[in-house]
């Protein structure tokens, strides 16, 4: 034996764990990744368990329909998004869709020609709505909910006076081209929301204004000492929030060719959950925008299965509910683990 071999001390008596550290590190890894991707491995099982269980939820036909239903929420938890990572929230936009769509249906209403007038004048409902928030917020300093409270009463009042207590219908066929039309095989909703998540992602995690908006909400007195205008900040993200709110709201009147001043009753809701089970905090400050497309379609994808496997509607509530909650302790649960 070298002097080499006489010296080199033998640890694997005294430290049994070192005789196999990469079983040791691979177990380690594992749970970290399951912990960083929870909700993914989540929609993986709710896919399979519904292909498993029906043979129409696996089709190419039935994941665009999928897609077709996501897109107006898409929207709405788009903005939405935006506001919670302020520290913000919106309860408004289920009544900004309803006013934007009694707008545009009234607009378009007995003139075809004004199909392009109707949908600006549903984009301005809503970017109206959306900056009156933002003002509020901003600059007076109103509680969110308090002012997204009160503009959620307002503007379900003012769908009902556009429409005199009663829904528009009789809209002229081609007001349906909005949410119909295709663009390379996909119907032109799908394609907006499809540039809304590209363009925001990249916002978000490549500009300035998305930086100052996790700013904001992280600390909003840091953010002022630092230079940041926040009073921009929150005025532009309720402003987008009202802007995509008065798009879903024209895009939902399209599609079903009638101006219904309950249309987007409890929307908000859904966003907000959407954005929450896609691990966004409700203190503002976390959360991505590729993570609310997750929640959403997670939410979708339940909608439309348990549709399929004809289960009640108050069940799917309970289900849905179960969902939000199970999604926000986990995600606290995988925070904690990681401090």
């Amino acid at each position: 034996m070298t002097a080499l071999q006489q010296t080199k001390p033998d640890t694997s008596a005294d430290h049994p764990e070192a005789a196999a550290p990469a079983s040791r590190l691979s177990a380690a890894w594992l749970r970290e990744f399951a912990l960083r991707h929870a909700m993914v491995i989540v929609m993986l099982l709710v896919v399979v368990y519904f292909s498993y269980r029906s043979a129409t939820f696996s089709t190419v036909g039935n994941f665009q329909t999928i897609a077709v239903a996501a897109a107006p929420f898409a929207l709405i938890a788009l903005g939405q998004t935006l506001v919670i990572l302020t520290g913000g929230i919106d309860l408004s936009v289920g009544s900004v869709i309803a006013a934007s769509a009694m707008a545009a249906a009234a607009t378009v209403a007995g003139h075809p020609e004004r199909l392009w007038l109707a949908l600006l004048v549903g984009l301005a409902v809503g970017l109206a709505a959306g900056s009156i928030n933002g003002a509020l917020v901003s600059w007076l300093n109103v509680p969110p909910f308090v002012v997204t409270l009160g503009m959620l009463t307002a503007a379900s009042g003012m769908a009902f006076v556009i429409g005199k207590g009663a829904p528009i219908n009789g809209l002229p066929s081609n007001f349906n081209k909005i949410a119909n039309t295709s663009v390379l095989g996909l119907q032109l909703p799908v394609v907006v929301m499809i540039l809304g998540i590209v363009v925001l992602a990249v916002v978000m995690r490549y500009t300035a204004y998305g930086m100052r908006i996790y700013a904001v909400g992280g600390n909003r007195t840091a953010a002022e000492l630092a230079g940041i205008k926040t009073h921009r900040v929150l005025f532009s993200v309720y402003a987008l929030s009202g802007l995509f709110a008065g798009l879903s709201g024209v895009i939902l009147a399209s599609r079903v060719l009638s101006g219904p001043p309950t249309l987007g009753t409890g929307f908000e809701l859904d966003a907000i959950a959407a954005v929450v089970i896609g691990g966004a905090s409700l203190m503002g400050g976390r959360g991505t925008i590729w993570g609310t497309v997750l929640g959403l379609f997670l939410m979708q994808t339940l909608n439309n299965g348990l549709d399929i496997l004809v289960v009640p509607a108050y069940w799917q509530k309970v289900i849905k509910g179960a969902l939000i909650v199970a999604a926000v302790s986990i995600d606290v649960w995988a925070n904690s683990r990681r401090r």
